[in-house]
């Protein structure tokens, strides 16, 4: 029911998508900040602002590809991350800065890997799992490609111009994402009550239901703010801990390296495996790479060490993240049930960078390793609970 060619054009919008939103504000936040004279709070609150709006939006773009479809919703993604980056082009005052983020952050949840994989199950069903492990492997090149390109773009024609065509390689993945193809409109209920056939095996006795969605919450929540605020300090934190500047920016590389290939991974060997049983393996990850980074502090080896070990963990759990509903929920429901499910995770990630600036400056990056412990240890154990719930036999 989903074709290679609607895999690969949906992947290749994934990896445009992410790349001119989620990634842009590390190419040109540094030149807005020498350009315009702001603070570099003003400057990347915008990106905290476009994540907490993505929270507020999720339960509603949840319900609007339940309703219509990725094939219809997703475009609308598209046009207002393009409408954002025209917004950064031109502006010079705080509060245009402001709203072309909002924009940003609207299109982001719409056009990004939840707004997909929800796509994918309203097509699917739990078919859809093999696709989502494939359409990340194109979105896991996004900083790999963007920003040299954006850098080189900058360079040679400054930033404004720069985001100019931003917007238009946004609009070019509209083309792309009609390639979706249309997917009938969610059957509703037998009178009864009962979960249609198909998809009634896929998900959990009503009972255990809510308390899974809890545990889906806390853990995709845990874990969206470790990488949200690693990422965003990690060239600073290797550097902290006693990396030389080039050799931190290398090593950091590796974590984009460590994601690809835990997915190439999956979706070659491991794409059958219970998505429960597989995030609770890949749970594993964080806790004893923070560990090592800790260990290893300021050798490079084991710095690399680290950054392949997040980097394959966030990988797979980027997976799991779309896949683990599929198992736990009655598919055809995913998009609204996981819009709910996830706002939380989008609040904590647009906390997540102030909150580590704020634990750098106080404990240094010992003290930040330290905190990402605690919280990951905390997601794995929502992941073994989760686990459990996994049958017998997958």
């Amino acid at each position: 029911m989903i074709g290679a060619r609607a895999v690969v054009a949906l992947g290749l919008a994934q990896l445009v998508a992410w790349g001119v939103s989620h990634y842009l504000i590390g190419v040109f936040g540094p030149r807005i900040v020498a350009d315009l004279g702001w603070s570099r709070a003003v400057v990347y609150g915008g990106f905290s602002l476009a994540l907490g709006v993505m929270g507020l939006a999720s339960p509603v773009a949840g319900r609007l590809i339940d309703r219509h479809g990725g094939r219809r919703v997703m475009p609308l993604g598209s046009c207002a991350i393009a409408a954002g980056c025209l917004g950064l082009a031109a502006m010079e005052h705080v509060a245009v800065y402001a709203a072309a983020w909002v924009g940003i952050g609207i299109g982001m949840r719409l056009t990004l890997y939840d707004a997909a994989f929800a796509s994918l199950a309203r097509i699917g069903g739990s078919a859809a799992r093999r696709a989502m492990s494939q359409i990340t492997l194109f979105g896991g090149l996004a900083s790999t490609t963007f920003w040299p390109l954006g850098e080189w773009l900058a360079t040679q024609f400054g930033w404004r111009r720069a985001l100019l065509a931003y917007a238009g390689f946004a609009l070019c993945t509209v083309p792309l994402l009609r390639q979706l193809p249309a997917a009938p409109s969610p059957q509703p209920l037998a009178t009864g009550g009962a979960a249609p056939a198909s998809t009634a095996s896929a998900a959990l006795p009503a009972a255990h239901a809510r308390a899974a969605g809890a545990l889906y919450a806390v853990f995709v929540a845990s874990t969206s703010f470790l990488v949200t605020g690693i990422t965003s300090h990690l060239v600073a934190l290797l550097g902290e801990l006693g990396l030389a500047a080039a050799t931190a920016v290398a090593v950091a590389a590796l974590f984009g390296l460590g994601q690809l290939g835990a997915r190439v991974w999956i979706a070659a060997h491991a794409h059958a495996m219970h998505p429960l049983r597989l995030n609770r393996l890949a749970a594993f990850g964080p806790p004893l790479a923070f560990a090592v980074a800790v260990a290893g502090a300021g050798h490079a080896a084991w710095a690399a060490l680290f950054a392949l070990a997040y980097g394959a963990a966030n990988g797979i759990m980027t997976i799991t993240r779309g896949t683990m509903p599929l198992a736990l929920f009655d598919p055809a429901g995913y998009g609204a049930r996981v819009g709910r499910l996830l706002a939380p995770a989008f609040f904590c990630a647009a906390a997540a960078p102030y909150a580590y600036a704020l634990v750098v400056d106080r404990w240094g990056a010992r003290g930040a390793l330290g905190v990402s412990i605690a919280v990951a240890l905390g997601a794995l154990l929502a992941a073994l609970r989760l686990g459990r719930l996994a049958p017998p036999r997958a």
